[in-house]
Formats: structure tokens, sequence, C-alpha cells
């Protein structure tokens, strides 16, 4: 599933020396097209939130049947009066919680999740973080549609045990003025660095760091697709 044609010292030095990298074709090709496919046409989404009220997830049956208009207007309220504090809205399926309830058995999700999980795939991610702790590996799938948003927050969690970020863009041809652009932020609250979903391709970075994604806009041609999660201790 991964390219073997990766450099896996090369990414090594560069997440060493910059605490973050994008690693370019990262499955071989054909595993790539078929992951995309899945979150394209098979995952029955959720809608996971982070309003004034706190967070909470929209189940996919009652997510599906919303008319548009009341996703916009839910969108609406949940950036409405922000200020400082930590809101978001997006698509999502919560892979290990599904796979541990048996839900959804014939989905490709539950495959992957196995996959990340092989002492093959673990062995890989300790040779490119260069760190022995890996123990194990989480993930969800996630779709970011127009007017979607991840605000800015660091990842830290102690109690989980997570040692690196991930996300496994698999939307062809994003655009940058798309938005959906995970962005790094500084301790002055600039933005020190973006990585567009390209492709196929692997963002990783040590956790903590302030970072987000930035809101998809409305006139972006594609759904920001993806696997993201954190490599754990």
């Amino acid at each position: 599933m991964i390219n073997p044609a990766i450099d896996v010292r090369a990414w090594h030095d560069a997440l060493a020396r910059d605490r973050r990298v994008q690693v370019p074709e990262f499955l071989q090709p054909d595993a790539a097209e078929r992951l995309r496919g899945c979150l394209a046409d098979e995952v029955p989404w959720t809608l996971a939130l982070r309003d004034a009220a706190g967070a909470r997830t929209i189940a996919h049956a009652a997510y599906a049947a919303m008319p548009a208009g009341d996703r916009d207007a839910l969108l609406h309220d949940i950036a409405r009066d922000a200020g400082d504090a930590f809101r978001f809205a997006y698509d999502s399926y919560m892979m290990v919680t599904a796979y541990r309830e048996g839900r959804d058995p014939d989905l490709l999700l539950h495959r992957v999740l196995e996959l990340f999980n092989t002492p093959e795939y673990l062995a890989f991610m300790r040779a490119l973080t260069g760190d022995a702790r890996v123990r194990r590996i989480n993930a969800q799938a996630t779709r970011y549609r127009r007017g979607q948003f991840l605000r800015e927050h660091n990842d830290e969690d102690a109690s989980e045990g997570r040692l690196y970020a991930y996300v496994l863009n698999l939307t062809p041809h994003w655009r940058a003025d798309w938005g959906g652009l995970l962005q790094f932020i500084g301790d002055d609250g600039r933005v020190v660095d973006t990585m567009l979903p390209r492709w196929n391709a692997l963002s990783l970075f040590a956790v903590p760091a302030s970072h987000a994604v930035s809101l998809v806009a409305p006139w972006a041609g594609q759904d920001r697709l993806a696997i993201t999660g954190w490599l754990l201790a």
C-alpha cells in the first residue's frame, strides 16, 4: 500500500529538522484511488462540531436528511460570535469507534485501520519519525465541505499519548484559493507555514504544534477528503 520509492531517510531528516513534513505520493496509485473512492462514495458521514454549547456529533441519518439551508445556518451559528473560542465543523467518520462497535463491517476503512496497526506499518512510521515510542495509530476519516473549518489548537493530549499528528490527503487537484489549508501558527499569532492538501500526500508533524484548517471557500470545487489521526505511544 505504501509507495516503496519513498526515501524514508530523507523525510526522517526533514522531520527532525523542521518538526513537520509533507511526503508526496505516499500510497501506491491504485491504493490511493481506491481509498479516495471509499471516502467520496461509501462513508456514512456524521457532522462533528463544537459551538458555544461544546462538542457534539450529529448522527449520519439526521445529518443526511438535513436540508442544505439548515446545514448552512448551522455552520453560521457555530462560527458566530466565536471570539477566541475553539470551534470546528467538519464531516467525520470515527474509524476506531466504528471498528470496535462492529459498524459497517464491509467498509474499506476498517481494513485501513488494521493495516495502520500492523507491525510492518508501525515499523515504517518508527523509521520515518525516528521515534521508537510509536506503538499504535488511531484514525478518523474527514470531509471538509464549503463553510467547514477547524480553528487553532495544538493537539496536545497527554492522556492519549499523542506523539505525531498526520493527515493523508485524498482529494485530487486542490487549489489554494479553495481554503482547507493546514496552517501552522507561531507564538506571535502569524501563520509560519502552510500545507496544501495535495493529492496522495502525507502531512506529518510533531505534537504539540499550533495549527488550524482554514475555512473551505464557497467556491471550492471539491470536498477536502482525508484520513487523519495520531501516532500514539
